[in-house]
């Protein structure tokens, strides 16, 4: 991972799977080009929740907004959740959209609530999804208090559209997925 001089984590490079070289959870980066949100309430026998942690406008990453093809410090709305799988947090998702692009939509994002982001998108057939990449997200940019002392984790994006409207959502992977899963082979 490469750092800015005032130490703050510059933007990851995002791979398509052709791209991405080395060791990497293939079956969960890649491999589904479904609803994260459907294999989670799977894997946790339909103990699934969503743990909203903030949403509100700010200004886009350098690499949301390079997924968007917007602007650099484009204003969006950004949504930050927990998805939760038997009380556990296994996956961060953050989703943003652009303020222009939001408010000629329609779109409610702001009315999700504790509703699953991928449940409403995969239900609307309007929404195509681009191609999945993934990363080792900064542990950096987790919510405050979740990122002590952990490497990046890999995370997997995609950006899922309906005429003007582009929704880039990111899942990251949290240590304690990846301890359930081990946890299920033993």
């Amino acid at each position: 991972m490469d750092w800015s001089p005032d130490m703050t984590p510059r933007s990851p490079l995002w791979q398509t799977s052709a791209h991405l070289h080395g060791p990497a959870p293939r079956e969960w980066l890649f491999e589904d080009n479904g609803s994260l949100t459907q294999r989670l309430t799977q894997l946790s026998e339909g103990r699934f929740e969503v743990e909203v942690v903030a949403e509100g406008w700010q200004p886009l990453r350098e690499d949301e907004c390079k997924a968007l093809e917007a602007s650099p410090d484009t204003l969006g709305w950004v949504r930050e959740v927990f998805l939760l799988g038997r009380q556990t947090r296994w996956v961060f998702a953050r989703s943003v959209a652009t303020r222009e692009a939001l408010e000629a939509s329609g779109f409610e994002l702001a009315q999700l609530g504790q509703r699953p982001l991928g449940a409403l998108l995969f239900s609307d057939n309007a929404f195509s999804r681009g191609p999945l990449e993934a990363t080792r997200y900064p542990a950096g940019w987790l919510p405050q208090g979740e990122a002590q002392d952990q490497e990046p984790l890999w995370a997997r994006r995609s950006v899922f559209r309906r005429d003007g409207l582009g929704v880039l959502v990111a899942e990251v992977f949290l240590p304690a997925f990846w301890q359930f899963l081990k946890d299920q082979r033993l």
